[in-house]
């Protein structure tokens, strides 16, 4: 089953990011675990734009963690190139925050190798809790400075 993206949802972060050799696996494609790096990659420059300080510490401003995540696989990636991300803001709750993603490869036509997102939530990770999301974060993703 593969699932769709919310029409309704707000580019908001694009990245580009090299295909490596050691990205591809024994049939000479992306293997499908890198695909989530590079969702990975492009959420964590995402939420550093957005001016959300990712510490790792567990501090009382909170940090994001994911609580879910998926990957729908439409066309193979190979070495050598760049993968272009796309990430785009869906909905945006109490604590959370839906994100999607649209890999397509750099310099390319537009037609998309894989999408899939991630929930994150805020947390307070001492108390292993989620927490609201922080004002500001809310001001910058509805596009107030």
């Amino acid at each position: 089953m593969r699932l769709e993206l919310p029409a309704d949802k707000k580019l908001i972060h694009s990245t580009t990011i090299a295909i490596r050799w050691g990205d591809m696996d024994a049939y000479g494609h992306v293997n499908n675990t890198v695909y989530f790096r590079y969702m990975e990659t492009a959420r964590i420059e995402l939420l550093e734009h957005l001016g959300c300080g990712l510490s790792g510490q567990g501090g009382s401003g909170g940090n994001p963690v994911v609580a879910n995540a998926f990957c729908n696989f439409l066309r193979q990636l190979d070495y050598p190139g760049q993968v272009l991300v796309r990430t785009y803001v869906g909905a945006v709750g109490r604590s959370s925050i839906d994100t999607y993603h649209e890999m397509l490869r750099a310099g390319g036509d537009e037609t998309v190798h894989a999408n899939g997102g991630a929930t994150i939530v805020w947390a307070d990770l001492a108390a292993q809790r989620s927490m609201p999301l922080p004002d500001a974060l809310r001001a910058r993703l509805a596009g107030k400075p």
